[in-house]
């Protein structure tokens, strides 16, 4: 294999400060608060806003191992590298650095299925089942084609993040006016109940708090591009931090705008689109359109800048040589082929998963992965990057709380997501110790850590 296919290439202090906080954002102002408010709602409630603001706080506290990896090891291998800090080259970093990438490409399956949900609200149309997951399916090519031809170039690579910069910035402050908005013109900030909507449990509110923590782990996509950001041994834990503070006061102002134009059933029943439902009964069908549109650029920014990191972070995984890489004959770098497979994998969810069972799957996947982080540099990595252990043992607490509250209330009402998650993690680990014990890397040896 020719070196050139095989090592992924970055333009180095391609990304700047903003541009880093603009990819940040542009990945969690995506699907996260246009389609996960009305399934936190379902599972706890007039709590919901709540709920976000429990999802910011344990989202504070993981962050915190980010930053301090982030500041010392800068990569565009991200979460992979940072795993592979901990472990070395173990089944440990393969598995939970998998775990992290498909939890990824779930999320551009969750982006692509709002950007469907949203776009039919401009059209009357009875029957949603087919046309929701073809419009996803077109967004995913449209953005493929998008990363590839920023591929063909390395300069072109600044182009795709400016395009998601600008995106970045028209949503914050798209949504902050739909916020601003929908408060000052509600008759109260409260919300409408009746005998029929779902009452609040400690079970559903730790569910509903692991849905919003989704809405908030597009900040790791800033870690993958560590090797492109100017002086990422400050600039990637900046980026991180303001990412999440922004969204936090967004989320905040977003929820309580939805939870005072809708009632909590009408919140329910609209829950793919529950923000242009909201927007129709403040101000019109003027404001309907403003949201969907605004909704279609979260989303499509989204996952052309989760396309953007997650390839990247599956080519560095390559190069480091923890999973199995093919060609199946493509031209080209391994960036381009890393592409192709993160695009596949996307189009397979959208086409056959709901939004509710994608986002089961994704923040799943992410918590395991999540935890093993934490562990890792509490157990073998404090004190190089200088982390307060107590802080790292509150993340992992708090992280396994609230993945035992969702997993118990989806073996309550949806056990179907439970069966596939398992049986992925299982294929996961078997297929990675055939292929680390074929290639030399002893998978027995995990409590092994490079420095």
């Amino acid at each position: 294999m020719e070196s050139m296919d095989r090592t992924p290439q970055y333009k180095q202090n391609s990304l700047s400060l903003v541009g880093a906080i603009a990819l940040g954002t542009g990945v969690m102002i995506g699907a996260g608060i246009f389609a996960l408010t009305g399934q936190m709602a379902e599972m706890t409630g007039v709590l919901f806003p709540l709920a976000f603001l429990s999802a910011a706080l344990i989202v504070s506290f993981s962050a915190y191992s980010y930053v301090k990896m982030s500041n010392a090891y800068p990569s565009a291998g991200g979460i992979g590298m940072y795993l592979s800090k901990a472990y070395g080259p173990t089944l440990t970093t393969a598995f939970h650095a998998l775990l992290m990438y498909f939890s990824m490409v779930i999320a551009q399956s969750f982006l692509a299925r709002t950007f469907g949900s949203y776009t039919l609200e401009l059209f009357d149309f009875g029957d949603r089942s087919l046309l929701v997951p073809l419009l996803g399916v077109a967004l995913l090519i449209s953005a493929f084609l998008l990363n590839l031809s920023a591929n063909k170039l390395i300069q072109g690579v600044a182009s795709v993040l400016g395009f998601i910069s600008v995106l970045g910035f028209i949503k914050i402050g798209g949504i902050i006016l739909f916020g601003v908005v929908g408060v000052i013109i509600a008759d109260s900030v409260g919300m409408e109940t009746s005998a029929s909507t779902p009452e609040g449990s400690l079970s559903g509110f730790l569910g509903a708090t692991a849905l919003g923590i989704l809405a908030f782990k597009g900040f790791t996509t800033i870690t993958n591009s560590g090797s492109e950001i100017k002086d990422p041994h400050r600039n990637v834990g900046r980026a991180i931090m303001i990412s999440i503070a922004l969204c936090v006061v967004i989320y905040a102002l977003v929820g309580f705008a939805v939870a005072s134009n809708l009632s909590l059933s009408e919140i329910i029943e609209t829950k793919d689109y529950s923000l242009a439902a909201a927007a129709r009964p403040a101000l019109g069908e003027a404001a309907v359109w403003f949201t969907v549109i605004l909704a279609m650029l979260a989303t499509a920014g989204g996952i052309i800048a989760s396309i953007f990191a997650v390839s990247r972070m599956l080519a560095m995984l390559t190069e480091m040589e923890l999973v199995p890489h093919r060609h199946f004959h493509m031209p080209g770098s391994i960036q381009k082929h890393t592409l192709v497979y993160t695009v596949v994998l996307g189009l397979v969810l959208t086409a056959f998963f709901d939004l509710s069972r994608i986002a089961a799957l994704g923040i799943t996947f992410y918590l395991i992965m999540d935890i093993a982080v934490h562990w890792g540099v509490l157990r073998h990595l404090r004190k190089e990057v200088g982390a307060n252990p107590i802080v790292l043992v509150i993340a992992i607490l708090l992280d396994a709380v609230v993945l035992a509250g969702f997993l118990w209330v989806k073996a309550t009402t949806d056990p179907l997501v439970l069966i596939v998650a398992t049986i992925v993690m299982a294929a996961i680990l078997i297929a990675e110790r055939l292929f680390l014990s074929r290639n030399g890397a002893s998978s027995s040896n995990d409590n092994t850590h490079s420095h």
